[in-house]
């Protein structure tokens, strides 16, 4: 495969300063893309606009929860390096509490930047990729999305939200040929983890998890050619995510975890040998209730 595999190609990214969105912008640069990159951290942004890159580079200051700013944002970046082919969602925050302890504020600010955020990017973006029928989307969800965790029901309650919708999505947007993937990482080596421990935790007690069961509980996966266990590393993620909206994986759509959310054509239905067979005819409407 070609290290310029992305050459001449728009791809936003949000989070795009910091962590493993900065790892994933810097990545798609290396390999030839013109990149929007969203995100709120000045510094970071900053620092990416005045890299050898930034010829090839948008950067905006905004907050994705914001849809206006992000209509705004999104136009101003396509303006200047033209319509965005694909997109990967990565910005997030991570809010720590138990349930009964969260105020009203912080799990609304949770939702709106983690799930709000990625539903207005998305929307935005994939109404330009229908109307030229390709695309591909990578919308980074959580394994706590499908692990209950004690003190992150607000963080894993948003990641659930957005890895169900990037799969509704994914059904919408087939037919069109454009597809979404889903990356559901562990704990990972960024900013972001780094100050959950300064609220308590370490890298330790995130390896090995909480509770009576840790097991049930722990935070990341082992990395085999790492040894023991320990947080992913930032640009080894960025680069799944860069397989994941690359020519390598272009008959692959809600992909999440190593596996197929089928169908990458809508609408399906199971054979009687529990095959998938797909179908170019619209779905049935449903019966009312």
């Amino acid at each position: 495969m070609s290290t310029q595999e992305f050459a001449g190609e728009c791809i936003a990214v949000t989070g795009a300063a910091r962590g493993i969105g900065a790892a994933v912008t810097r990545l798609l640069l290396e390999r030839g893309a013109r990149v929007i990159a969203l995100d709120l951290d000045v510094e970071g942004l900053a620092q990416l606009s005045q890299s050898s890159y930034g010829d090839r580079v948008s950067c905006h200051l905004v907050d994705i929860s914001q849809s206006d700013a992000v209509d705004q944002a999104l136009a101003q970046g396509q303006e200047k390096l033209g319509p965005i082919q694909r997109l990967a969602c990565v910005a997030g925050v991570l809010q720590m509490g138990r349930i009964t302890e969260l105020s009203n504020e912080q799990w609304d600010r949770t939702f709106a930047i983690n799930t709000t955020g990625v539903f207005n990017v998305c929307r935005n973006v994939a109404k330009g990729m229908i109307e030229r029928k390709q695309g591909a989307i990578v919308n980074v969800s959580s394994n706590s999305a499908a692990t209950p965790r004690i003190a992150m029901g607000a963080y894993a309650a948003s990641k659930a939200a957005v890895t169900q919708l990037s799969r509704c999505l994914g059904l919408e947007l087939a037919p069109y040929g454009i597809r979404v993937n889903i990356i559901s990482p562990g704990s990972t080596d960024t900013p972001m983890q780094q100050a959950m421990w300064a609220q308590g935790s370490s890298r330790e007690t995130v390896i090995a998890g909480s509770g009576e069961h840790p097991r049930r509980n722990r935070r990341s996966r082992p990395v085999p050619a790492l040894g023991p266990r320990q947080p992913h590393h930032p640009v080894r993620l960025a680069s799944r995510r860069r397989c994941h909206a690359g020519p390598r994986l272009n008959k692959t759509t809600g992909h999440k975890k190593g596996r197929i959310f089928r169908p990458f054509l809508s609408p399906y239905r199971k054979t009687p040998d529990k095959s998938i067979r797909t179908s170019l005819t619209a779905p049935p409407e449903p019966a009312s209730i």
